[in-house]
């Protein structure tokens, strides 16, 4: 599909350069909102000759000026000064014919929208707007004439509707709390939240910088909301239950956490401490504070893992599905909910932002094989679903215990992503910017899955959104198997860390579950996890 898409994309060259000069009209356009974002538009208005659209400039926040300086496009102000630019270029006769907005709320509030289309209107200038820009990697076909850009035709399916009243029920007036909140999923459920207009919104990052983007752009968008700061680790269990006693929150969105594969693979104590600690401490805080609802923000990685990281992921997953059941028969209990998903486009030191900076760098693109492939979705829609998700167990009550799994529809072979972006620098893939095979890194797969073999695959009733169902592991037996991964990540046992948390992973694909429930049972496959040799370890997965 992908290379149909580029075919087509290099067929409506061809035919326009033969066509001649003359063969399209090319309109004014000024682009606003983040440069980040632009680019894509930019980048497929010049090196597509069949075009109707001649870039004229773009309006920037202040604090991107920097980035545009020798690109060829000239800075026309900030998104402030639209009705000023648009009343100059009127006065010069280079009056624009649109005017692109390409922001998602990040960088562009309600506020500046509704400024730049009345402005727009006054001198009878057309507005449209890209608000998913990452998503055109994926794209069968490519619209270079800046309309808005169907995500149907971006990600090969249906956009997902986000049913707000259900989201609104259960978040506004309340009082939510993120972890991770500067994490790209972090600060995106940040921003989606704001705008649902909680009681009060709680960030939580170890990250003074990260902390800091994410509080000043809601506090910008948001002046009337009331946010809160706090620079807290997860795996600091009484900083996080003193954030928990001050600001009692309704609902947790759990996003931190250490994601990148080859780094915990090489730190199996640091990545146990933060995927698999730190999310008991922020469950146990759950539990003891009052909160209605954990949501865990899970990942594909945690499905049969090869590497620590999944594996973590996956005893994190199993341990929020084991305190969920303990509420079967009480009401009241505290729901514990994950939510798995493939790769975020555009996420911090993913695939996209490294082959940026390499064409950038006049570098070859790296790939690591070329069958390698992932699931791809953009942040924007992950986090609808998570709130969806989460919101629609809490009003309905769903089935305890289940996994929600987002539809990440077809995966896309990295090599293809690799060739689409040099196409959208105005390159030629292996004769401009070559490609070149490095070779799988530790702990990492050829492809991903979204169901572990032990889970049955289940309809939610939620569009773009399935159940994984599977027997759960006793509480007991789980806790003290994460007592002893403390343990040993306290005392700096990589070895033993590796060997036990890959055991309990890939556990519940085998056992019987009744047998865990006997503690000397439970104590007995505990020991045989942490002692078991590295090459069996390794052949069990």
């Amino acid at each position: 599909m992908l290379r149909r898409g580029e075919r087509q994309f290099s067929e409506r060259r061809k035919s326009a350069s033969r066509a001649g000069p003359k063969a399209a009209v090319r309109k004014k356009a000024i682009l606003v909102g983040s440069w980040q974002w632009a680019r894509v538009s930019i980048d497929l208005a010049k090196t597509d000759h069949g075009s109707s659209v001649e870039i004229q400039g773009v309006l920037l926040p202040r604090q991107e000026d920097s980035l545009v300086r020798g690109c060829g496009v000239p800075i026309l102000g900030s998104q402030h000064d639209i009705a000023s630019v648009l009343r100059r270029l009127e006065f010069e006769e280079k009056l624009p014919d649109h005017v692109i907005v390409c922001d998602d709320g990040t960088f562009l509030s309600n506020r500046d929208v509704t400024r730049i289309i009345h402005a727009c209107r006054e001198r009878g200038v057309e507005v449209c707007r890209i608000r998913d820009p990452w998503a055109q990697l994926l794209q069968h076909s490519s619209d270079p004439n800046g309309q808005r850009l169907p995500i149907e035709e971006l990600l090969g399916r249906s956009e997902y509707k986000l049913d707000s009243q259900t989201v609104l029920r259960q978040i506004a007036g309340r009082s939510i709390l993120v972890t991770g909140a500067g994490g790209t999923i972090g600060s995106e459920l940040c921003r989606q939240i704001a705008q649902i207009r909680p009681g009060t919104l709680v960030l939580v990052d170890s990250s003074e910088y990260n902390l800091y983007q994410i509080e000043m752009s809601l506090r910008e968008l948001y002046p009337d909301l009331n946010i809160v700061s706090e620079i807290a680790s997860i795996c600091d269990a009484p900083a996080i239950n003193r954030v928990f006693a001050t600001y009692r929150p309704s609902i947790v969105y759990h996003a931190a956490a250490l994601k990148h594969v080859p780094i915990v693979e090489v730190n199996p104590c640091a990545g146990a401490m933060t995927n698999i600690i730190g999310t008991r401490i922020v469950s146990n805080a759950v539990c003891e504070y009052g909160a209605r609802a954990m949501v865990q923000v899970s990942t594909d990685k945690a499905v049969n893992p090869i590497g620590l990281m999944g594996a973590t992921k996956r005893v994190g997953e199993l341990y929020c599905q084991a305190l969920d059941m303990c509420g079967v028969d009480d009401t009241k209990a505290p729901r514990f909910m994950t939510v798995r998903f493939g790769n975020v486009l555009g996420s911090s030191g993913s695939i996209v932002p490294l082959f940026e900076r390499q064409l950038r760098e006049g570098r070859p693109l790296t790939v690591t094989h070329p069958d390698i492939e992932r699931f791809f979705m953009t942040v924007r829609e992950a986090v609808q679903l998570i709130l969806q998700s989460s919101s629609s167990a809490l009003e309905t009550e769903t089935q305890r215990g289940s996994i929600f799994v987002l539809d990440m529809g077809n995966p896309v072979r990295i090599v293809d992503l690799a060739r689409r972006m040099i196409t959208l620098y105005g390159l030629e893939p292996d004769e401009d910017v070559p490609i070149e095979f490095v070779g799988l890194r530790p702990g990492e797969k050829l492809y991903e899955e979204l169901f572990d073999i032990c889970e049955e695959q289940i309809e939610s009733g939620i569009e773009g959104i399935f159940e994984a169902r599977s027997r759960p592991i006793p509480l007991p037996f789980i806790t003290m198997a994460i007592n002893r991964i403390a343990e040993l990540a306290v005392g700096g046992e990589d070895e033993g860390i590796v060997r036990l948390v890959h055991g309990l992973a890939r556990y519940p694909a085998k056992g019987n579950h009744k047998d865990l429930l006997d503690y000397s049972s439970a104590a007995e496959l505990v020991t045989k996890f942490e002692s078991a040799s590295l090459t069996e370890t390794a052949n069990d997965r």
